[in-house]
């Protein structure tokens, strides 16, 4: 801008020096004649042929009146010249006053960066990065073939430990990525999704890692046959670990009813939201190397539907006998529920509620829809031009 400025400057200078020397050439030619007027004015005369001879030779008072002697031709020449002259030092003063304050703005500041100008803002295209999260979520050869379950758990625990009586935690900060958060038990076997995204994360730098994740999540739920999650962008990623929260604001799944309500309340989640929200574990499976339980909750792990509540309240559950954690298995042996999915089979106020799920599936995929929409935002406070998806 500075270096424009300059060139302008000249540009403009070498104008005034043209209509100057035009101005002097018009005044030394005497095309000039005052009106009739009390103030001195000046308008082209037009020439005849033999016109000078008429005057001299006294073509009567009123054509004398209007001619100039060469004594007034030559005082208003002059006269012209000075004030030219005048007009020319104003000029030209203003010039260099130009060029000086632009001399000490390039002297005091960075010279213009010709390629940051041309340097555009990325077009953030979050229908993009939602495309290549879904390009990513089908794999043969992980658990049973989609890695869509894992990256709903990642956007679930990266939201979910938001506090509504502090305002700390929540999907706004992504600060998993450090420790102690990403090394708490609760989030055991979830740097398999982190790493899933980091490619993605490369090929769009401008998204931040809480709006991928938490995106992804919404993703996965969609193609795996789930409802519509609303989402926006502009969450904001924390520079460091010192913004990570303590150990225990996860659900664990070794307790009880008293437990489920402590930590869904903490968020600011009803018992209809919280029931919904448990309903996630329509998809995917527990490994004995992440939480220590295993196998998963339904026949259909990658398809998300109101399975989970059609089996709590159908088949029979009972203990598994091993040397694990307490869980719950059906006659099969192969499906099973953890104590936290049955303390809903056995608190009355949230069995009614997984009753109307296990009949309704559109009930559930509403209130899930909401509930976890909802559970995403946890913290975040949105820019204006935050993008809805």
């Amino acid at each position: 801008i500075k270096q424009v400025f300059c060139f302008l400057s000249l540009i403009l200078y070498k104008i005034i020096s043209i209509m100057q020397g035009f101005a002097q050439r018009l005044a030394r030619s005497g095309l000039f004649k005052p009106s009739n007027s009390s103030k001195l004015q000046w308008r082209p005369r037009t020439y005849s042929a033999g016109a000078e001879q008429k005057v001299s030779q006294g073509a009567g008072a009123q054509a004398s009146k209007y001619a100039l002697s060469p004594e007034q031709i030559a005082i208003e020449y002059e006269r012209s010249k000075r004030n030219i002259k005048r007009s020319q030092y104003l000029l030209f003063g203003g010039c260099l006053v130009s060029g000086a304050y632009a001399y000490i703005l390039m002297r005091s500041s960075k010279p213009l960066d010709i390629d940051a100008l041309q340097k555009k803002d990325p077009v953030k295209d979050y229908e993009a990065v939602a495309n290549a999260i879904a390009e990513v979520l089908d794999n043969s050869e992980y658990d049973d073939g989609s890695y869509g379950p894992v990256l709903v758990r990642l956007a679930w625990h990266a939201s979910g430990t938001y506090d509504k009586n502090t305002g700390t935690g929540g999907s706004c900060g992504a600060t998993m990525r450090f420790a102690p958060e990403c090394e708490h038990g609760a989030n055991a076997g979830l740097a398999v999704a982190r790493s899933l995204l980091e490619p993605i994360k490369q090929q769009f730098p401008w998204i931040s890692y809480g709006d991928l994740w938490t995106l992804a999540g919404k993703i996965a739920i969609e193609e795996m046959g789930g409802p519509t999650i609303p989402w926006r962008s502009g969450r904001k990623d924390a520079p460091d670990g010192t913004y990570c929260t303590p150990d225990g604001r996860l659900p664990d799944a070794s307790l009880g009813a008293a437990h489920i309500q402590d930590v869904f309340g903490r968020m600011g989640f009803n018992d209809r939201e919280t029931v919904a929200l448990i309903g996630a574990h329509t998809v995917g499976r527990c490994h004995t190397d992440r939480s220590g339980f295993v196998n998963p909750w339904t026949n259909a792990p990658t398809t998300f539907s109101n399975l989970f509540f059609q089996e709590l309240t159908t088949r029979k559950w009972r203990k598994k006998k091993w040397d694990g954690p307490v869980q719950y298995e059906d006659e099969t042996k192969e499906l099973m529920m953890l104590p936290t999915d049955m303390a809903l089979l056995w608190t009355r106020k949230y069995k009614a509620i997984v009753n109307e799920y296990a009949k309704d599936q559109d009930a559930f995929f509403k209130d899930f829809s909401s509930a976890f929409s909802r559970l995403l935002e946890l913290g975040v406070s949105f820019p204006e031009d935050s993008v809805p998806l």
